[in-house]
């Protein structure tokens, strides 16, 4: 490593709440947006079931496995660059709700004709969401090292 790159590794790692106010919050924003960008490509924007072929009873998912991949690996990433720098609430607003929300109107907007299921599935999935968000900031935290005590002293 240079030792140009040292210094631009550490501000990239410094806990947020040691910085200004303004580099805070657009570190946060610019995560909800990557966030948010993730679900809207790797997933379709109607999720709801479609017939295999037209008067089929069988019905397939627009979903893809290599979607729903490349999200969680997106997102758990973000998670873990957040957990590091971030308090876990924050980690979980910025990464786990813009999904989370997308997700919402996304099954609000598209009403099927069948039962109404999406809002068990919508609460399944932003429980994953949550769940995995604060399982993987709080692992990343601990695997950063240092002293843990001092990072949640207040300012």
């Amino acid at each position: 490593m240079t030792a140009t790159a040292s210094p631009r590794l550490a501000l990239l790692l410094t806990p947020l709440r040691q910085t200004a106010p303004l580099p805070r919050y657009a570190t946060r924003i610019l995560g909800a947006t990557l966030a948010a960008g993730a679900y809207v490509a790797c997933l379709p924007w109607d999720l709801r079931n479609r017939p295999e072929t037209p008067g089929a009873l069988h019905e397939t998912s627009p979903v893809s496995g290599a979607g729903v991949t490349l999200l969680s690996v997106a997102l758990l990433a973000l998670a873990a660059y957040f957990g590091v720098r971030d308090r876990p609430a924050w980690t979980l607003l910025v990464v786990a709700v813009p999904p989370a929300t997308l997700m919402y109107v996304s099954f609000d907007t598209h009403p099927t004709q069948d039962a109404q299921v999406w809002p068990l599935a919508w609460a399944a999935f932003t429980l994953l969401f949550g769940a995995g968000t604060l399982v993987t900031a709080v692992v990343a935290r601990r695997l950063r090292g240092g002293r843990p005590e001092l990072d949640e002293a207040p300012r």
